[in-house]
């Protein structure tokens, strides 16, 4: 055999899986701008696990251990005459044997590009919704742990709330925690399941709970809104204490809420400053009480709705805390709010197809036609 034939002979396989490779990526791209019409441009389409593209290599390692077997591998047919046998000429199955090996290595490619995660981006068309700005204000002091509202004075708060987002589907809902400081656990968003669910986590304690920064509280919430083009815009503060912390006061808060035009409503949680509190269990498992003293400042709060122009409630259980949620939304006005959004199509299908296709070839061209005889 000639040294440019046997340089041929060698590069087939790898011929063979780019004319594989083209043939699949253009029956792909077929299947994507037809099939699931979506554009084939760089904005539309994304991955969603590209570090999947590592697994590429293994392609690659197909051809390379196909060259390595063929060299080692020892004559499957010996012969005296091999002059005779150089000058038959190659048949059609000498030229197509390797194309087997070129399919393979396409399909891994292929199925590799479909592990990534191909997906087609789709911008929602832009929707006006009825709807109101709401930033949620949780207090998670440690008071929040008194027993005098089941089971106890947060986790109420955050069944409430959660209720409360999932009642809501046209408003833009965002939430504040605070303690001794105030944090933004979410910005204003239309995804309430992602809302509830990161409410769902909260414990006593992630934050510094030895303290009551509402001044903090609310001035955090109002900057979640300052940019909010709604006609309607609120913070709902929930707070079972005196504002004892922080280093913005409860007045210059209020007067920045009015200044903003937001309406600041307040529930203040339990009745009464004494509460039980659970300090523990025995050694049976069954809760330890104890009564806990938490000052409280009705007025505070009452001050800061009114000045806000909103109002103020005081709650005892969870039935009356559900009702001051609802009385508060149902007498708000509703504003237009601008909801666009992505939507995100599944395109894998147009690379596994073709890899199957190929590995189905590839079994019938090797178990029959292709077939290698000892």
């Amino acid at each position: 055999m000639s040294a440019g034939k046997r340089t041929l002979r060698a590069l087939l396989p790898a011929l063979w899986a780019l004319l594989f490779l083209a043939i699949a990526l253009a029956s792909a791209a077929y299947l994507i701008d037809g099939v699931y019409s979506t554009p084939l441009q760089p904005q539309h389409l994304r991955l969603e696990r590209p570090w999947a593209l590592l697994l590429l290599p293994a392609a690659l390692l197909v051809l390379v251990a196909r060259g390595w077997l063929q060299r080692r591998a020892a004559p499957r047919l010996q012969i005296s005459r091999g002059a005779d046998l150089a000058r038959v000429g190659s048949g059609l199955r000498f030229w197509f044997k390797d194309s087997v090996t070129g399919m393979r290595a396409t399909a891994i490619a292929l199925l590799a590009g479909a592990l990534a995660g191909p997906q087609s981006i789709h911008a929602r068309d832009t929707v006006d919704t009825e709807g109101i700005d709401i930033v949620v204000t949780m207090d998670m002091s440690l008071s929040m742990q008194a027993a005098d509202i089941q089971p106890n004075r947060f986790e109420a708060t955050k069944f409430v709330v959660q209720d409360f987002i999932a009642r809501r589907p046209n408003d833009r809902v965002g939430a504040v925690v605070f303690g001794r400081d105030a944090f933004t656990l979410l910005p204003l968003t239309t995804d309430k399941e992602a809302l509830r669910n990161v409410i769902s986590e909260l414990q006593l304690q992630l934050i510094d709970g030895r303290g009551t920064a509402i001044g903090n509280a609310v001035g955090v919430s109002l900057n979640r809104l300052r940019r909010s083009k709604a006609k309607s815009k609120v913070v709902i503060l929930l707070t079972d204490g005196d504002s004892n912390a922080g280093n913005v006061s409860p007045d210059q808060a209020a007067e920045l809420a009015k200044a903003l035009g937001v309406k600041v409503f307040t529930i203040l949680m339990g009745q009464h400053g004494d509460a039980r509190v659970q300090r523990g269990a025995d050694m049976f498992g069954r809760p330890l009480w104890d009564r806990g003293s938490y000052p409280v400042n009705p007025e505070l709060l009452q001050q800061i709705s009114d000045r806000s122009g909103g109002e103020s409630y005081r709650v005892a259980d969870r039935k009356s805390l559900e009702q001051s949620f609802h009385s508060i939304l149902d007498r708000l006005e509703k504003s237009e709010i601008e909801d666009a959004g992505r939507v995100y199509g599944e395109l894998f299908g147009a690379l596994v197809w073709p890899a199957l296709a190929l590995l189905a070839l590839e079994m019938l061209l090797g178990s029959f036609w292709l077939r290698r005889w000892p």
